[in-house]
């Protein structure tokens, strides 16, 4: 590859990275984006508590979490969002009923 074909290449390639923009879908300061923060941070506290076997604990907090995105996904209507953690919650309440239940 000649001078002249390297120096045209890398100005394309500075100009395709210039210019890229990428625009966000998800939306920024309304009540969705504290939701899914706050809730993103229980679930990674129910993870440590589930890493350090603190039980049941963890599964109040994974429950506490996973409403929290459920409730994003009904903000956004995502329904991968809202199958998912509609599920994860019946199988976290269903972990936790069983924790205090003894059964």
């Amino acid at each position: 590859m000649t001078e002249v074909y390297k120096k045209k290449l890398d100005d394309k390639i500075k100009e395709l990275n210039s210019t890229r923009v990428f625009k966000k879908i998800t939306p920024k300061g309304d009540l969705s984006w504290y939701i899914k923060w706050i809730s993103s941070v229980i679930i990674l506290t129910g993870m440590v508590l589930t890493a350090t076997n603190i039980h049941p604990l963890n599964l109040v907090f994974h429950f506490l979490g996973v409403v929290g995105w459920f409730i994003v996904g009904m903000l956004w209507h995502d329904r991968a969002l809202i199958m998912l953690n509609a599920v994860a919650a019946v199988i976290f309440a269903m972990g936790m009923i069983n924790s205090y239940t003894g059964a």
